[in-house]
């Protein structure tokens, strides 16, 4: 298989381009050269979002294209445009994000959507997704395959979730832990989401797909106490009422991230339906397994993760939390 990356420098994209050169495939990677693709690519440069930016992809084949563009639906449209009769499928990974807030528990892939255009410049993340989605199908049709992600965790995390809980548990001491300490999850390895990709791709599935994790998978109880045990900073857990949490201001997914209390926001997040996808053969690792190997590649980092530019670092401060918990 010949796969040409858009992105596959950092995070999801990387973690795709890791599987692929796994599997003995070729692979090129498209970026704007800020970080090094991993080794064993082939690199071709170019800004998405500049005139004359996709030059270095006039020539070339492929039998996959991979398209995680978050931003402008322009992007894709253009891309998609210039490769349909020079790859043979297109995967762009969206977002859960495009269904129409609020979305209710057990929603499938039919579920109603937000709006989007493929020609339009950025707006907001889940209209940009929709765009994006919208774009590759105008160019690919059937060979288009659509995945829609939910919460994505795991090793290369360039937004901060899971690292923040790894570095709090590392400090030790008492720890503000958002109950229930049984409220179920839904999020995806990044590991698992490349892997259910370009096996999908390969066997030229189409189409939409949820791509997250059964509901309740982990909670946030076994996600915490994996973050606890695998950093042994001597982390006490202290559950606190979610009513509490929310009476005291306390903002639900940026200041303690992961968590949603229960109601439509946790529906909307946490509770899709995922049985197309795993019919067509998704599998997600244990959650011990993604906060251990989180945790292996944050020490390689010194405990300090890539944050991307446009995403504010999420997490309470120490002072705050300190005043939650009365000390």
């Amino acid at each position: 298989m010949k796969l040409l990356m858009l992105g596959g420098t950092e995070f999801v994209g990387r973690a795709i381009t890791e599987d692929a050169l796994d599997r003995g495939w070729e692979v090129t990677v498209f970026h704007r050269g800020h970080h090094a693709p991993p080794p064993g690519t082939s690199a071709l440069h170019g800004d998405r979002t500049a005139p004359e930016g996709l030059a270095a992809l006039a020539a070339g084949e492929w039998d996959l294209v991979v398209d995680t563009w978050g931003g402008a639906p322009t992007a894709v449209r253009d891309s998609a445009r210039l490769l349909r009769d020079r790859a043979g499928r297109y995967a762009y990974v969206s977002s859960r994000s495009v269904y129409a807030y609020p979305a209710p528990a057990g929603l499938t892939e039919d579920g109603l959507l937000v709006g989007g255009s493929p020609d339009a410049g950025s707006t907001a993340y889940a209209e940009d997704k929709r765009g994006g989605e919208l774009a590759a199908v105008d160019a690919f049709a059937d060979r288009a395959l659509l995945v829609r992600a939910g919460l994505i965790l795991g090793p290369y995390e360039n937004v901060g979730r899971l690292p923040w809980w790894l570095n709090r548990t590392a400090r030790g001491g008492p720890v503000l832990a958002p109950g229930p300490r049984d409220l179920p999850l839904q999020y995806i390895d990044v590991r698992d989401l490349a892997r259910w990709t370009l096996d999908a791709a390969a066997a030229g599935l189409g189409g939409t797909y949820n791509v997250v994790s059964p509901y309740g998978h982990a909670t946030m109880g076994s996600l915490l106490e994996a973050c606890a045990a695998t950093t042994a900073g001597g982390a006490e857990l202290r559950w606190t009422d979610p009513d509490r949490l929310l009476a005291a201001g306390v903002e639900p997914w940026t200041e303690l991230p992961v968590w949603t209390p229960e109601g439509e926001g946790h529906d909307h997040m946490h509770r899709g339906d995922v049985s197309k996808a795993l019919a067509a053969g998704l599998k997600c690792r244990p959650v011990e397994e993604t906060v251990a190997d989180t945790w292996a590649w944050l020490r390689t980092l010194g405990g300090v993760a890539p944050q991307r530019p446009d995403r504010p670092a999420p997490g309470l401060s120490p002072e705050r939390e300190a005043e939650l918990l009365g000390l």
